[in-house]
């Protein structure tokens, strides 16, 4: 009897896990090489805060968040949508549940155990592993080389190949885009990588900075242009952290690439209108100071006090409507973001006119892509880890196709609802 397929899966993070996932599940022969000591380290990182997987809102509005890649992702999320993706979880052992906020997380908020059960479960299936195997790009005849410590790169003679290497983000974690000119070196179109999900930075005053660094800013509204996000920031050294700054993090860079700097404004009270504050400010503060009556009256704390005057360059506008208008549309002047060691992904990747349907690289056949490593940008609340899994799962099946095998049936995606 002939052996099955040997296919390679070569980085060992979500998507490449996934990928290997559907391939051992389809009964190929799989082996993932891994260039760090051990798998998944920056999925181990991102869990430590709470494993956020994936999200429950409805499956249009999920889809919507990718964007210009919405269209090229949709195939891939709809054949692996979050339900999916939760049920995937549920096979391992580890139950999910959607939180207040529509996000999705393990019970046990955390990465290992999953990763364990996945790791455990490929075992099973009698994939193995190599760690301190690093991709070295192509040989001339187009198989992947691979360099183990100490020898010379090496062709896989794998019947197919997924490459699932990551962004270039928190590098030291394995995200270092050493592919990138590997795979340009074939003519394969690579957006330049970029930060994405990542701190705006804000030129602070040394006063502000020294009372009021750490502080949290809760239930505020963030915008740049005609994108408005509601969350939560956190005052840093560098500037603003949190879910809003992160979501506008890849406008923000666009504009201070094009104008030296961009504007980024917060409505310090989303839930009422600019009326109504001047309504609530209209008495004055008598012989109140001012932080004083904005705290009674508005129930504005310190820190977002400290923000007006710090936005404002000195003493607050007297007159009712005017301070309500600032208290509503905030201004800060944004220097830049932060860089690929501290973002939280990438932007930018493989374009998806480089790929056929299932993945594959047009110029090299049996060579599929998945993750991190493609074009699109993904914002925070579980979009990015559901776009990583699906196309693992895709570029997965994809190379099973490809080496003569047939992947497990997908799913027929239907739209998800919050519990």
């Amino acid at each position: 009897m002939d052996p099955a397929p040997f296919c390679a899966v070569i980085g060992a993070g979500p998507a490449g896990l996934a990928a290997a996932d559907a391939l051992a599940q389809a009964g190929a022969r799989v082996t993932l090489y891994e260039h760090k000591p051990s798998p998944a380290r920056k999925f181990l990182m991102a869990g430590r805060g709470g494993l956020n997987i994936t999200h429950s809102e409805p499956l249009e509005r999920f889809l919507a968040r990718y964007g210009a890649a919405a269209a090229q992702l949709e195939p891939h999320i709809r054949a692996f949508p979050p339900q999916a993706l939760r049920d995937f979880c549920a096979e391992l052992g580890e139950e999910t549940f959607v939180g207040t906020s529509g996000r999705v997380f393990p019970k046990s908020f955390k990465a290992s155990p999953l990763l364990r059960a996945l790791l455990a479960r490929l075992a099973e299936k009698g994939a193995t592993i190599e760690t301190r195997c690093a991709f070295e790009g192509f040989s001339a005849s187009g198989e992947a080389l691979i360099r183990r410590a100490g020898e010379a790169p090496a062709p896989l003679r794998a019947d197919a190949c997924v490459l699932a290497l990551g962004g270039a983000s928190w590098p030291r974690l394995g995200s270092n885009a050493a592919w990138v000119p590997m795979l340009r070196a074939l003519g394969v179109a690579v957006t330049a990588l970029e930060p994405a999900n990542c701190a705006a930075l804000i030129g602070w005053s040394a006063h502000f900075l020294e009372n009021f660094e750490g502080a949290p800013l809760k239930n505020i509204a963030a915008s740049h242009g005609e994108a408005r996000v509601r969350g939560d920031l956190l005052v840093t050294r560098q500037g603003f952290e949190g879910g809003p700054a992160y979501a506008l993090a890849s406008a923000l860079r666009r504009a201070v690439s094009q104008e030296s700097a961009a504007t980024l404004r917060l409505d310090l009270r989303p839930d009422a209108t600019a009326e109504a504050l001047a309504a609530k400010l209209a008495a004055g503060p008598g012989k109140q100071s001012q932080a004083t009556f904005l705290r009674k009256a508005l129930k504005l704390g310190k820190i977002e006090s400290a923000l007006l005057r710090e936005s404002h360059g000195g003493a607050l506008p007297r007159e009712p409507e005017a301070l309500a208008r600032l208290i509503k549309d905030l201004p800060f002047v944004v220097r830049g973001v932060a860089g690929l060691e501290r973002a939280i992904s990438t932007s930018g990747g493989v374009s998806f006119d480089e790929l056929d349907a299932q993945l594959m690289l047009k110029k090299a056949p049996g060579v599929f892509i998945a993750g991190e490593m493609l074009d699109f940008d993904a914002p925070t609340g579980g979009y990015l880890l559901q776009a990583a899994f699906a196309t693992g799962v895709a570029a997965g099946r994809g190379a099973a196709r490809f080496a003569g095998l047939t992947p497990r049936p997908e799913v027929d995606a239907a739209p998800i609802c919050a519990e």
